[in-house]
């Protein structure tokens, strides 16, 4: 038994894209490794809760530098949109390489024809905001984490909201709050405008 371990998800030149904690490693076969003398090969069991169903096909994307257009979360089934936005999290640094924030008082549209549910939502905001396979939270609290800057858009700055009209008949989950139940649509613009963002409704 190895305990816990990190497991690092690696590019074509052996770059570290991003990581997952895992827990019961356990040896279970050794080899020579052909990466120099001295070394060693593990296989190795493993378990692994963050490491969602779906989230292989996203990274073999990321390594062979084919998420290189925007959409393409749209062909996944709504239950694989949950996996993309974690490989969108987990790879952030690695896919920003340390660029700075772009500017306040920038102009950020979103295309909200495929927004049919919170998922497709963050799927979508992220590729707004960071480009094909973005990231830009991917629950309510994320978002918030996402509007007080160094995640790729520095407020305050405009969202052109496109097809808004579309989003909001299809986001209309009730979401409990404070104040009783809002629907997911009115929540998210509440929470952007009361962070700076001024959400322009097209």
């Amino acid at each position: 038994m190895a305990g816990s371990a990190d497991l690092a998800i690696l590019d074509a030149t052996g770059v570290a894209m991003g990581s997952y904690v895992v827990n019961e490693v356990t040896v279970v076969d050794v080899r020579p490794s052909a990466h120099g003398a001295g070394l060693v090969d593990l296989v190795v069991t493993l378990w692994c809760d963050s490491a969602m169903p779906g989230a292989d096909g996203v990274w073999e994307l990321i390594r062979t530098g084919r998420l290189d257009r925007t959409g393409l979360w749209r062909e996944l089934a709504p239950q694989d949109r949950r996996a993309w936005l974690s490989v969108a999290l987990l790879s952030h640094e690695y896919r920003r390489r340390g660029r700075a924030d772009t500017p306040a008082g920038r102009v950020v549209t979103l295309d909200g024809r495929h927004i049919e549910d919170r998922d497709s939502f963050f799927c979508a905001m992220g590729e707004a905001v960071n480009g094909p396979g973005g990231y830009w939270g991917w629950n309510l609290d994320a978002l918030v984490d996402c509007l007080r800057g160094r995640w790729g858009a520095t407020p305050p700055f405009t969202l052109q909201w496109a097809d808004s009209a579309g989003a909001r008949a299809r986001l209309v989950e009730q979401v409990p709050t404070d104040g009783g139940p809002v629907l997911l649509f009115d929540l998210l613009v509440d929470i952007l405008e009361e962070r700076g963002t001024h959400v322009l409704l097209q």
